[in-house]
Protein backbone atom coordinates (compact mmCIF):
# COMPACT_ATOMS: atom_id res chain seq x y z
CA UNK A 1 0.00 0.00 0.00
CA UNK A 2 1.52 3.26 -1.06
CA UNK A 3 1.62 5.70 2.08
CA UNK A 4 1.98 9.62 1.48
CA UNK A 5 5.21 10.91 3.36
CA UNK A 6 4.08 12.67 6.38
CA UNK A 7 5.55 15.89 5.32
CA UNK A 8 2.52 15.44 2.34
CA UNK A 9 -0.06 14.37 4.71
CA UNK A 10 0.60 17.51 6.84
CA UNK A 11 0.29 19.87 3.86
CA UNK A 12 -2.96 17.75 2.38
CA UNK A 13 -4.89 18.13 5.56
CA UNK A 14 -3.57 22.17 6.44
CA UNK A 15 -5.09 23.07 3.02
CA UNK A 16 -8.12 21.10 3.80
CA UNK A 17 -8.70 22.79 7.62
CA UNK A 18 -8.36 26.10 5.74
CA UNK A 19 -11.11 25.73 3.14
CA UNK A 20 -9.40 24.72 -0.15
CA UNK A 21 -10.95 22.33 -2.63
CA UNK A 22 -10.08 18.77 -2.57
CA UNK A 23 -9.39 19.50 -6.80
CA UNK A 24 -7.55 22.44 -5.22
CA UNK A 25 -5.35 20.40 -3.26
CA UNK A 26 -4.78 18.10 -5.96
CA UNK A 27 -3.39 20.81 -8.25
CA UNK A 28 -1.07 22.51 -5.50
CA UNK A 29 0.44 19.44 -4.47
CA UNK A 30 -0.02 17.17 -7.30
CA UNK A 31 -1.42 14.28 -5.46
CA UNK A 32 -4.41 12.83 -6.61
CA UNK A 33 -7.74 13.46 -5.45
CA UNK A 34 -8.95 9.48 -4.33
CA UNK A 35 -5.24 9.79 -2.50
CA UNK A 36 -6.54 13.06 -0.76
CA UNK A 37 -10.32 11.76 -0.44
CA UNK A 38 -8.96 8.35 1.60
CA UNK A 39 -6.39 10.40 3.63
CA UNK A 40 -9.07 13.09 4.61
CA UNK A 41 -11.78 10.52 5.61
CA UNK A 42 -9.28 8.61 7.51
CA UNK A 43 -7.92 11.96 9.62
CA UNK A 44 -11.56 12.68 10.23
CA UNK A 45 -12.41 9.25 11.83
CA UNK A 46 -9.61 9.72 13.78
CA UNK A 47 -10.58 13.28 14.33
CA UNK A 48 -14.12 11.76 16.31
CA UNK A 49 -12.39 9.50 18.07
CA UNK A 50 -9.96 12.28 19.49
CA UNK A 51 -12.50 14.77 19.77
CA UNK A 52 -14.62 11.83 22.24
CA UNK A 53 -11.43 10.39 24.25
CA UNK A 54 -10.18 14.61 25.00
CA UNK A 55 -13.19 17.14 25.14
CA UNK A 56 -14.95 15.80 28.12
CA UNK A 57 -15.14 16.71 32.54
CA UNK A 58 -15.33 20.04 31.30
CA UNK A 59 -17.06 22.80 33.44
CA UNK A 60 -18.60 25.50 31.71
CA UNK A 61 -20.88 28.66 32.94
CA UNK A 62 -22.91 29.13 29.85
CA UNK A 63 -23.55 27.04 25.74
CA UNK A 64 -25.48 27.83 22.93
CA UNK A 65 -26.57 25.37 20.77
CA UNK A 66 -27.53 25.66 17.05
CA UNK A 67 -28.10 23.44 13.65
CA UNK A 68 -26.63 24.17 10.97
CA UNK A 69 -28.08 23.58 7.61
CA UNK A 70 -25.88 21.37 4.76
CA UNK A 71 -26.86 18.36 2.28
CA UNK A 72 -25.48 15.48 1.05
CA UNK A 73 -25.72 14.34 -2.66
CA UNK A 74 -28.76 16.67 -3.60
CA UNK A 75 -30.85 19.29 -2.05
CA UNK A 76 -34.21 17.70 0.03
CA UNK A 77 -36.37 19.32 -2.70
CA UNK A 78 -34.91 16.83 -5.22
CA UNK A 79 -35.14 13.69 -3.14
CA UNK A 80 -36.88 11.03 -3.32
CA UNK A 81 -37.24 7.69 -1.14
CA UNK A 82 -34.98 5.51 -3.13
CA UNK A 83 -32.65 7.42 -2.29
CA UNK A 84 -32.33 6.65 1.57
CA UNK A 85 -31.89 8.56 4.61
CA UNK A 86 -28.00 9.37 3.46
CA UNK A 87 -28.88 12.04 0.89
CA UNK A 88 -30.95 15.20 1.25
CA UNK A 89 -30.82 17.54 4.08
CA UNK A 90 -28.12 16.83 6.89
CA UNK A 91 -27.75 18.91 10.00
CA UNK A 92 -24.70 19.72 11.91
CA UNK A 93 -25.59 20.57 15.51
CA UNK A 94 -23.28 22.75 17.31
CA UNK A 95 -22.82 23.08 21.32
CA UNK A 96 -20.67 25.99 21.76
CA UNK A 97 -18.83 26.99 25.01
CA UNK A 98 -19.69 31.04 25.17
CA UNK A 99 -16.91 32.04 26.80
CA UNK A 100 -14.11 29.73 25.81
CA UNK A 101 -15.64 29.52 22.21
CA UNK A 102 -14.93 25.66 22.38
CA UNK A 103 -17.12 22.88 20.41
CA UNK A 104 -17.93 20.73 22.98
CA UNK A 105 -20.41 18.31 21.36
CA UNK A 106 -21.67 17.79 17.41
CA UNK A 107 -23.73 15.77 15.69
CA UNK A 108 -24.82 15.33 11.91
CA UNK A 109 -28.03 14.51 10.84
CA UNK A 110 -31.56 15.10 10.48
CA UNK A 111 -33.07 17.78 11.96
CA UNK A 112 -35.55 15.76 14.22
CA UNK A 113 -36.51 14.92 18.02
CA UNK A 114 -34.06 11.25 17.89
CA UNK A 115 -31.28 13.39 16.36
CA UNK A 116 -31.87 16.03 19.07
CA UNK A 117 -32.41 14.10 22.11
CA UNK A 118 -29.23 12.31 21.21
CA UNK A 119 -26.84 15.97 20.78
CA UNK A 120 -28.54 16.68 23.95
CA UNK A 121 -27.24 13.65 25.52
CA UNK A 122 -23.68 13.52 24.48
CA UNK A 123 -23.25 17.31 25.70
CA UNK A 124 -24.42 16.24 29.33
CA UNK A 125 -22.21 13.39 28.95
CA UNK A 126 -19.15 15.85 28.56
CA UNK A 127 -20.46 18.86 31.27
CA UNK A 128 -20.31 18.05 34.88
CA UNK A 129 -21.54 21.14 35.90
CA UNK A 130 -25.10 22.62 35.68
CA UNK A 131 -24.78 25.81 32.93
CA UNK A 132 -26.86 28.33 31.20
CA UNK A 133 -28.17 26.78 27.81
CA UNK A 134 -29.48 28.72 24.89
CA UNK A 135 -30.80 27.70 21.93
CA UNK A 136 -33.29 28.89 18.99
CA UNK A 137 -37.10 27.90 18.62
CA UNK A 138 -36.69 24.50 17.32
CA UNK A 139 -39.44 22.79 19.44
CA UNK A 140 -36.87 19.47 20.15
CA UNK A 141 -34.70 21.57 22.08
CA UNK A 142 -37.16 21.73 25.29
CA UNK A 143 -37.86 18.03 25.94
CA UNK A 144 -34.39 16.86 24.67
CA UNK A 145 -32.59 19.18 27.34
CA UNK A 146 -35.22 18.54 30.10
CA UNK A 147 -34.23 14.86 29.30
CA UNK A 148 -31.02 15.01 29.27
CA UNK A 149 -30.40 17.90 32.03
CA UNK A 150 -33.52 17.83 34.53
CA UNK A 151 -32.95 20.72 36.81
CA UNK A 152 -29.48 20.54 36.60
CA UNK A 153 -29.46 23.59 34.13
CA UNK A 154 -31.24 26.81 33.01
CA UNK A 155 -32.60 26.84 29.58
CA UNK A 156 -34.07 29.67 27.53
CA UNK A 157 -34.60 30.05 23.86
CA UNK A 158 -34.60 32.92 21.32
CA UNK A 159 -36.70 33.57 18.70
CA UNK A 160 -35.70 36.45 16.44
CA UNK A 161 -38.61 37.08 13.59
CA UNK A 162 -37.20 38.71 10.14
CA UNK A 163 -38.23 40.91 7.82
CA UNK A 164 -38.65 39.79 4.17
CA UNK A 165 -37.80 42.07 1.38
CA UNK A 166 -40.36 42.67 -1.09
CA UNK A 167 -38.10 43.29 -3.70
CA UNK A 168 -36.58 40.50 -3.67
CA UNK A 169 -38.42 37.27 -5.33
CA UNK A 170 -35.85 34.75 -6.17
CA UNK A 171 -35.91 31.70 -3.75
CA UNK A 172 -32.37 31.34 -3.40
CA UNK A 173 -31.60 35.06 -2.25
CA UNK A 174 -34.44 34.40 0.04
CA UNK A 175 -32.70 31.50 1.69
CA UNK A 176 -29.68 32.94 1.71
CA UNK A 177 -29.54 35.97 2.03
CA UNK A 178 -32.38 36.66 5.65
CA UNK A 179 -33.94 39.94 6.25
CA UNK A 180 -33.23 42.21 9.07
CA UNK A 181 -34.28 41.28 12.38
CA UNK A 182 -37.43 43.39 13.36
CA UNK A 183 -38.09 41.46 16.83
CA UNK A 184 -36.31 39.05 19.07
CA UNK A 185 -38.43 37.50 21.84
CA UNK A 186 -36.34 35.58 24.90
CA UNK A 187 -38.37 33.18 27.50
CA UNK A 188 -37.23 30.64 30.21
CA UNK A 189 -37.76 27.23 29.68
CA UNK A 190 -35.80 26.16 32.67
CA UNK A 191 -34.93 28.36 35.63
CA UNK A 192 -33.82 31.67 35.20
CA UNK A 193 -30.89 31.67 32.86
CA UNK A 194 -29.24 35.16 32.99
CA UNK A 195 -28.03 35.41 29.04
CA UNK A 196 -30.18 34.16 26.54
CA UNK A 197 -27.82 34.87 22.72
CA UNK A 198 -27.36 32.07 20.20
CA UNK A 199 -24.89 35.16 18.74
CA UNK A 200 -21.95 32.60 19.05
CA UNK A 201 -22.79 29.76 18.08
CA UNK A 202 -24.28 32.00 14.86
CA UNK A 203 -20.95 33.39 13.88
CA UNK A 204 -19.38 29.43 14.47
CA UNK A 205 -21.84 28.50 11.50
CA UNK A 206 -20.08 31.22 9.42
CA UNK A 207 -16.43 30.01 10.31
CA UNK A 208 -18.00 26.66 9.64
CA UNK A 209 -18.49 27.36 5.88
CA UNK A 210 -14.89 29.19 5.47
CA UNK A 211 -13.16 26.35 6.86
CA UNK A 212 -14.72 23.67 5.14
CA UNK A 213 -14.83 24.05 1.32
CA UNK A 214 -17.98 21.33 0.89
CA UNK A 215 -19.85 23.92 3.30
CA UNK A 216 -19.82 26.75 1.27
CA UNK A 217 -23.37 27.93 -0.22
CA UNK A 218 -24.21 27.46 -4.28
CA UNK A 219 -21.41 25.47 -5.50
CA UNK A 220 -20.20 22.00 -6.72
CA UNK A 221 -18.23 21.26 -3.65
CA UNK A 222 -20.80 19.87 -1.71
CA UNK A 223 -20.62 16.31 -0.31
CA UNK A 224 -21.56 13.54 -2.29
CA UNK A 225 -21.46 10.51 0.74
CA UNK A 226 -22.40 10.88 3.99
CA UNK A 227 -19.41 9.08 5.15
CA UNK A 228 -16.82 12.16 3.58
CA UNK A 229 -19.68 14.58 5.51
CA UNK A 230 -19.23 13.30 8.56
CA UNK A 231 -15.42 12.96 8.39
CA UNK A 232 -15.25 16.69 7.19
CA UNK A 233 -17.16 18.17 10.25
CA UNK A 234 -14.78 16.14 12.82
CA UNK A 235 -11.20 16.91 10.92
CA UNK A 236 -13.05 20.91 11.54
CA UNK A 237 -14.24 20.42 14.84
CA UNK A 238 -10.73 18.71 16.07
CA UNK A 239 -8.68 21.87 14.18
CA UNK A 240 -10.91 24.19 15.35
CA UNK A 241 -10.49 23.23 19.20
CA UNK A 242 -6.55 22.34 19.19
CA UNK A 243 -4.63 24.35 16.02
CA UNK A 244 -6.82 27.83 15.34
CA UNK A 245 -6.42 30.65 17.71
CA UNK A 246 -9.31 32.64 18.87
CA UNK A 247 -8.92 36.39 18.33
CA UNK A 248 -11.48 36.76 21.33
CA UNK A 249 -9.64 34.64 23.33
CA UNK A 250 -6.37 36.65 23.65
CA UNK A 251 -2.86 35.66 24.34
CA UNK A 252 -3.17 33.69 21.22
CA UNK A 253 -5.28 30.89 22.60
CA UNK A 254 -7.35 28.19 21.29
CA UNK A 255 -10.30 26.94 22.46
CA UNK A 256 -8.50 23.91 23.48
CA UNK A 257 -6.55 25.98 26.01
CA UNK A 258 -9.14 28.09 27.06
CA UNK A 259 -10.69 24.66 28.24
CA UNK A 260 -7.69 23.52 29.92
CA UNK A 261 -7.51 20.43 27.73
CA UNK A 262 -3.97 21.81 26.34
CA UNK A 263 -0.91 24.09 27.16
CA UNK A 264 -0.38 25.56 23.54
CA UNK A 265 -1.72 26.27 20.01
CA UNK A 266 -0.97 22.75 18.16
CA UNK A 267 0.47 22.74 14.95
CA UNK A 268 -0.93 20.61 11.96
CA UNK A 269 1.77 17.88 12.54
CA UNK A 270 0.74 17.58 16.09
CA UNK A 271 -3.10 17.54 15.33
CA UNK A 272 -2.76 14.76 12.36
CA UNK A 273 -0.34 12.55 14.08
CA UNK A 274 -2.94 12.66 17.04
CA UNK A 275 -5.66 11.74 14.79
CA UNK A 276 -3.93 9.38 12.90
CA UNK A 277 -3.45 7.38 16.27
CA UNK A 278 -7.15 7.20 16.84
CA UNK A 279 -7.88 6.39 13.52
CA UNK A 280 -9.31 2.94 11.63
CA UNK A 281 -6.71 1.54 9.99
CA UNK A 282 -9.49 1.29 6.91
CA UNK A 283 -12.16 3.81 6.85
CA UNK A 284 -13.93 1.65 4.20
CA UNK A 285 -14.48 -1.51 7.29
CA UNK A 286 -16.23 0.98 9.32
CA UNK A 287 -19.01 2.11 7.51
CA UNK A 288 -21.82 -1.01 8.29
CA UNK A 289 -25.20 -1.37 6.25
CA UNK A 290 -26.38 2.48 7.63
CA UNK A 291 -22.73 4.02 7.03
CA UNK A 292 -22.02 4.61 10.80
CA UNK A 293 -19.17 5.53 12.77
CA UNK A 294 -19.57 4.67 16.15
CA UNK A 295 -17.08 6.04 18.97
CA UNK A 296 -16.81 4.48 21.83
CA UNK A 297 -15.32 5.72 25.12
CA UNK A 298 -15.97 5.33 28.51
CA UNK A 299 -19.24 3.96 27.89
CA UNK A 300 -20.38 6.46 25.55
CA UNK A 301 -21.40 6.00 22.00
CA UNK A 302 -21.84 7.79 19.62
CA UNK A 303 -23.95 7.42 16.10
CA UNK A 304 -23.57 9.72 13.33
CA UNK A 305 -25.71 8.57 10.58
Amino acid sequence: MNVLPFDQQCAVIGALCEGASIRAVERQTGIHRDTIMRLAARVGLGAIKFHDRTVHSVQVSRIELDECWSFVGKKQRKWTPKDGPNKGDQYIYIALAATAKAILSFRIGKRDLENTMLFAADLRDRVVNAPEISTDGWPSYGPAIRDAFGSRCSHGVIVKTYREDAGISMEAARRYSPGDVVAVERYDVIGEPMFISTSYVERQNLTLRMQQRRFTRLTNAFSKKLDHHVAAVGLYVAHYNFCRVHESLGRRETPAMALGLTDHPWTIGEFVTACLDNAPRDPRKVRGPRRQFRVIEGGRANSFT
